[in-house]
């Protein structure tokens, strides 16, 4: 599925759209909107901060990430082989595992999706998404069409969300103000790990990165292009989780409780009416196949240090990624307690892999003469030991699941 280096100019901003999109809109899944419903009604308009917080700190990750894997030309598991001989592969294990448990969850999204929408069976309706998914990866310039079908989808679902937030009138100066001085700024820690982790963790850390090495836009000569880009997709996500804040807590401060089975669902439900559940189908449909597709290519980026013949076979292995994950859904019905350990195991991958990419690039032999900014260093660093104390946490927790 890999481009040719020597893009034109037109070829060169497609792809760069591309990468941004892949990033941005994969990040946009099913369980995007639930933890963004959820932790709205529970934190109300201070929630605000913690987005604000998770913006700043999305954007030094990428920055870092983004900027690494270009001036190197290399994957993210090449680079931290390099650094640590071994860490690549680690890494590949678990961005692999991590994906199968996140695409078990998307596949299962847009069967329900497709549910809402026409009533569907979504065990039907997930066999439905996975064949369309498998034909965008069987046409013949495969990384274009995934790049036109996640912009496409991802317009549609930032337009549905816009027009439910309109609809539930929310405080927005009430959340604006929050979103500077919060009442309790002590209590949104953990939201915002989590909110970090779930923007930029896993292989939605690599997304972009990857897309931009298959395109070929690598070395320092595209620093400035890919800066640009980098900033612009975790903005993208940004302005989509707002929306979705505001649609809630305009919900919520009206004095509606959300279904706790689908508080997303509820969000639309009452800004809608009826016909909102089928609108939210469409989101969630839209944010569920644009997830699976990110999932995939991504995650098989990440084979390719493991056998020299999966790259040149490689849509054959995203199809592949895609049965299997469909297979175990409709096989098992849901993600048992295995899928759940290797989805919490890919949370070690941010702070793994970052601190990985941080070292590399104060190595000549992998950046040659490239200087990174000290300041992304810093906040990269920091960055890292917060997610590690976000990791104990999640283990903690992951602990007792596996123990109920």
């Amino acid at each position: 599925m890999a481009e040719a280096p020597n893009l034109s100019a037109s070829g060169k901003r497609s792809a760069l759209r591309g990468a941004m999109s892949l990033m941005a809109i994969s990040a946009v899944g099913p369980a995007f909107l639930t933890q963004t419903t959820v932790f709205t009604q529970q934190y109300l308009a201070s929630f605000a901060f913690a987005i604000l917080v998770s913006v700043l700190i999305d954007i030094a990750v990428q920055l870092n990430v983004w900027r690494i894997i270009s001036v190197s030309r290399l994957r993210g598991q090449d680079i931290a082989n390099r650094v640590f001989p071994g860490a690549g592969h680690l890494i590949a294990v678990l961005i692999v595992l991590g994906g199968v448990a996140f695409n078990i969850g998307n596949i299962a999204g847009a069967g329900l999706g497709l549910n809402a929408m026409f009533g569907i069976d979504p065990v039907f309706g997930s066999v439905i998404s996975a064949a369309l998914v498998i034909a965008i990866f069987l046409v013949r310039n495969a990384t274009r069409a995934m790049d036109v079908v996640i912009q496409v989808m991802g317009l549609v679902m930032l337009v549905m969300i816009i027009y439910a937030m309109l609809l539930t009138r929310p405080p927005v100066l009430e959340a604006l103000r929050q979103a500077f001085v919060p009442e309790a700024p002590w209590l949104l820690f953990l939201p915002i790990v989590t909110l970090v982790g779930g923007t930029v963790g896993g292989y939605i850390t690599f997304a972009g990165g990857h897309r931009l090495v298959d395109a070929g836009i690598t070395g320092v000569e595209h620093v400035r292009d890919v800066t640009r880009i980098a900033v612009t997709g975790i903005l993208i996500t940004g302005v989509i989780r707002v929306c979705i804040f505001l649609a809630t807590l305009g919900v919520v401060t009206a004095g509606h409780l959300l279904d706790a089975s689908n508080p997303a669902a509820s969000v639309f439900g009452y800004a809608l009416g009826d016909i909102g559940y089928r609108l939210f189908g469409l989101v969630l449909f839209c944010a569920a196949l644009t997830s699976v597709i990110g999932a995939a290519y991504t995650s098989t980026t990440f084979m390719y240090s493991w056998h020299r013949l999966i790259q040149p076979y490689s849509r054959w292995a995203v199809i592949a990624f895609i049965v299997i994950s469909t297979a175990i859904y409709t096989g098992i019905g849901r993600p048992v307690k295995i899928l759940v350990a290797a989805g919490a195991l890919n949370a070690l991958v941010l702070p793994l892999a970052l601190a990985c990419l941080l070292v590399a690039a104060t190595r000549r032999e992998i950046v040659g003469d490239y200087r990174h900014p000290r300041w992304m260093l810093v906040i990269g660093w920091i960055t890292a030991a917060l997610m590690v104390v976000g990791v104990v946490l999640a283990f903690q927790s992951l602990m007792t699941y596996l123990q109920s």
